[in-house]
């Protein structure tokens, strides 16, 4: 069977900047960042971290199975799976869902679940409590948000989850596009959710160095990628997710499409578990870039992974470099983790669901808080404001993870 295209057909937000997904865009296309310190910890370890904490009423949908077995990671899920098939005219499709799947990404699961269970268990040990929840497994699993999409909206097809850091979801996304494009599938489901601003959870990011500390202009001057003054980056949670179909299909119903995915890279770097390396994010950027059979010329713009780390910017700009050669200069190159901060597991999702957008408005987000580069992010980093780019066709999302995990998603505008 021939390759098919494959098309963006409905896109569900539930992020830092608020649950709808034009709303969300003009607020990083403005450079408004939702970054703010927390305290957290109790008694004696307490501690003070950025986070992005997503725009929510977790009161205003249920989703299939009760509170009580279900952790905000599942609900999130759910919430931003509904608006996605809303957009897409497929919330009451049984047939095309009956026969669709869910792709799914999470790099952590449940993690207040986890976190409580082993809070309940401690007090237990020590003669407080006599029972532990029965619903903490299925609340802890990492597939649990994929089987609350797949169990509210009768999706009878593959239920997959991917967990590889923060390419998670991004994963997710590339390989829904290939059981597409590939005739295995007409429709799926896919994009990623985590939910990790817990105690325990943060304790352990705090430890590993990584997060932003407090900026003299304020909490949402924190997060600086690029920039000489980068401390590192902000954790976030929520859930995005997209509805992929093959174009026959989506045509047939008469479907709006929204973008096209044209292009899927993965790779791994094979060199150290939280250092990036160049080798391995210019072989998923080139894998890409050889999948949608273009060249480097035809790409306008990148949605970097760009984390605000000391090591990680500067080797992704290097990787750029090497993988689109002298038209690297040309690119514009921004990361909206300055604003919405990181969402791990969700991360690749909201930041390929930012890039459609961007295409579609032919507008490209900027860097924010970026106002001293490091002279080894010598590419146009787009800083502080967003840019008016009407010609702009393809455009690639980084996501690269702990363990050496790269994805690059190369996508183009919807057709007109």
């Amino acid at each position: 069977m021939p390759a098919r295209r494959v098309f963006v057909t409905g896109m569900g937000f539930l992020t830092p900047h608020g649950d709808r997904a034009e709303r969300v865009f003009e607020r990083i296309y403005r450079g408004e960042a939702a970054v703010s310190f927390r305290r957290y910890g109790k008694g004696a370890l307490t501690f003070d971290v950025p986070v992005a904490i997503p725009e929510w009423r977790s009161d205003e949908e249920s989703g299939p199975l009760p509170r009580r077995v279900t952790d905000p990671v599942a609900h999130m899920a759910y919430v931003a799976a509904r608006q996605a098939l809303s957009q897409a005219g497929l919330v009451d499709a049984p047939r095309v869902l009956s026969q669709a799947a869910v792709y799914m990404g999470c790099s952590l699961g449940g993690a207040r679940s986890n976190e409580e269970g082993l809070s309940v268990y401690l007090d237990l040990v020590a003669g407080g409590r006599s029972r532990i929840r029965p619903a903490t497994v299925p609340r802890v699993m990492a597939n649990a948000p994929a089987a609350h999409i797949s169990m509210g909206f009768g999706i009878r097809g593959p239920s997959q989850t991917y967990s590889v850091a923060c390419a998670s979801s991004a994963m997710a996304i590339g390989e829904a596009y290939r059981a597409v494009r590939d005739g295995y599938l007409d429709c799926v489901v896919t994009g990623g959710a985590e939910a990790m601003l817990c105690d325990g959870t943060l304790a352990t990011w705090n430890a590993l160095g990584v997060l932003a500390t407090p900026h003299p202009d304020g909490a949402g001057a924190s997060v600086r990628p690029f920039d000489r003054a980068r401390t590192g980056f902000a954790i976030g949670e929520g859930a995005v997710v997209l509805v992929l179909e093959a174009e026959g299909a989506a045509r047939a119903r008469g479907a709006t499409l929204l973008g096209e995915i044209v292009g899927y890279g993965a790779s791994s770097d094979a060199f150290n578990l939280t250092e990036p390396a160049v080798d391995g994010q210019v072989r998923s950027m080139r894998a890409a870039l050889g999948d949608a059979g273009i060249g480097p010329s035809a790409v306008g713009y990148v949605n970097a992974h760009a984390t605000a780390t000391l090591a990680g910017d500067i080797v992704e700009i290097r990787a750029i470099k090497e993988a689109f050669g002298p038209h690297a200069r040309r690119l514009a190159v921004s990361s909206t983790k300055s604003m919405h901060g990181h969402l791990v597991g969700a991360a690749g999702a909201l930041e390929l669901g930012i890039t459609l957008l961007a295409l579609a408005a032919g507008r490209v987000p900027p860097t924010a808080n970026l106002t001293d580069p490091d002279p080894e992010c010598d590419l146009d980093c787009v800083p502080l404001h967003g840019r008016e780019v009407p010609d702009l066709e393809y455009a690639i999302s980084n996501s690269f993870g702990f363990g050496g995990a790269n994805v690059s998603l190369l996508v183009r505008r919807a057709p007109t």
